[in-house]
């Protein structure tokens, strides 16, 4: 009797460690990364804060809990954020994870190659919802063949126009359709009262101190100018070696010194750019055709009548259209070994990742909390409260990895007309890209000076711009460009051209 006795007990103890094993593993896969001690892992990051104040932390208190890590973030203004990177960089405290634009990709390949940052591509199989990011977008993102980065996925082009359709109507202007009609436009939005006051109190383009990102890469795209770099007769050179770069920058003058534009743009911040836009004083917006909906939310609160339009279709004087392109993505999230000092660190942080790719963690972070911060409609989100939203969830768009279609999160709900033709356009651009062909090609000059390069360039062509600097000015810096390491950095991609 002792023996059955004890041969049920020896089965019982086997079930119970059968069930607290099982019960282990549902921990788990259910976002429980607790280590041996029970104490949630924790990843430090430093990201760009794109609203006024930095948000409260509801919503990154649910993150955590729903991904079982502790999560510290340093917030850093963005007109100052590459200013900090460039600094953490330099005296080796940067956080676990680092977001990179793709446009600052060149500055960190020298250090990546040297081995300061983890290369990700041989655990990406590893994780469920890693694994299911897009082999063109990863492909773009390559340095030597090999994966440092997760990316924030986006459309190819969403640059065009945003306007005042109700100016517009007034004056008996349509949407335009080439250069020429643009300037027209911007012209008769300044000089005939298209908002009929009587006063003389309105511009036509609004812009800011931002070559990319503001109105000067989406024209010189329509004038023909390559992005970034273009190829000439089996030579990579770079954009304001070609014609129509200067062609961009004469127009651009032109609507400066006719008072066409705000005459401050090259110090003009992206906030004061909109709300010159916003509240009325321009009626001409060039950039993501995206932003017309948060345009108009704010726009429409300083005057109910306000009516927008979107356009991306705008020839140059050659009489074709061609629109800049990015990679894919906006940013690459990646990870030092300063700071991720062992393999098993970094799987950690990429099981937090592989979280941020299921829907529930991707529509927390990027939506909120349904009820409270969003609403669903035939299974699109739908923003509550705009003022509420960018308080408290926007900020955290650092953690939104991925695309719709990769990581189940909601896309955006548009009952506004134009915003969803603005989507339209964004996907009409992909048949007009104008790629940059260096993406996947290599220049160690210019990974370590690109900075210094690219500045050069910028100021110069602002210079240009406000009447500053003439053809054979500009022409001198392009030399000056040259002797501070322009030509080898031509040289070096024009070699790895030839050994792809």
């Amino acid at each position: 009797m002792r023996k059955v006795q004890i041969k049920i007990l020896s089965v019982i103890c086997f079930l119970l460690l059968i069930l607290i094993a099982c019960s282990k593993d549902e921990g788990a896969s259910s976002g429980d990364a607790e280590g041996e001690s029970g104490e949630r892992p924790t990843i430090h990051f430093m990201t760009n804060l794109l609203t006024p104040n930095v948000p409260n932390e509801n919503i990154l208190t649910k993150v955590e809990d729903a991904t079982g890590f502790n999560l510290e973030i340093e917030w850093v203004p963005d007109n100052n954020y590459n200013e900090r990177l460039n600094t953490a960089f330099a005296t080796n405290s940067l956080p676990d994870v680092v977001g990179v634009g793709f446009q600052q990709m060149e500055q960190f390949k020298d250090a990546i190659r040297d081995g300061q940052f983890w290369e990700i591509g041989p655990y990406l199989e590893e994780y469920e919802n890693l694994s299911k990011m897009k082999d063109e977008i990863l492909e773009n993102s390559k340095i030597d063949g090999k994966i440092y980065g997760i990316y924030q996925g986006r459309p190819l082009s969403r640059s065009g126009i945003i306007y005042r359709k109700d100016w517009a109507d007034n004056l008996g202007l349509s949407a335009p359709t080439t250069t020429d009609e643009f300037y027209e436009m911007a012209k008769a939005f300044s000089e005939k009262d298209p908002d009929g006051n009587g006063k003389d109190d309105t511009i036509g383009l609004t812009d800011r101190n931002d070559l990319i990102y503001g109105s000067f890469k989406t024209i010189a795209s329509w004038f023909g100018t390559p992005n970034y770099w273009g190829v000439q007769d089996g030579e990579i050179l770079p954009q304001f070696m070609y014609p129509e770069y200067i062609e961009t920058m004469d127009f651009i003058k032109k609507l400066h010194q006719n008072g066409y534009m705000n005459q401050d743009f090259p110090v003009t911040s992206k906030e004061d750019q909109t709300e010159m836009f916003k509240n009325g004083t321009a009626g001409l917006y060039v950039g993501s055709m995206s932003d017309v909906k948060s345009l108009y939310d704010d726009a429409s609160k300083i005057n109910p009548d306000v009516e927008y339009d979107v356009q991306n279709y705008v020839e140059g004087p050659h009489g074709e259209f061609g629109v800049w392109s990015i990679p894919g993505y906006g940013s690459l999230m990646l990870f030092p070994k300063s700071a991720v000092a062992s393999e098993e660190e970094l799987k950690n942080i990429l099981k937090f990742y592989d979280y941020l790719m299921t829907p529930e963690v991707a529509n927390l972070a990027l939506w909120g909390e349904e009820g409270v911060h969003y609403e669903l409609i035939d299974g699109q989100a739908k923003v509550i409260d705009q003022d509420k939203y960018d308080a408290e969830v926007r900020p955290y768009k650092i953690f939104e990895i991925g695309e719709p279609e990769t990581s189940g999160k909601y896309e955006s709900y548009n009952d506004y007309e134009t915003a969803i033709k603005a989507l339209e356009l964004e996907k009409d651009n992909e048949n007009y890209l104008i790629k940059d062909p260096t993406v996947t090609l290599d220049s160690e000059t210019y990974a370590a000076n690109a900075g210094q390069l690219d500045q050069i360039m910028t100021d110069a062509t602002y210079q240009y711009m406000m009447g500053k600097l003439d053809k054979e000015g500009f022409e001198a810096a392009i030399e000056k460009w040259k002797e501070a390491g322009g030509t080898a950095v031509m040289e070096e991609f024009n070699e790895s051209l030839s050994n792809q």
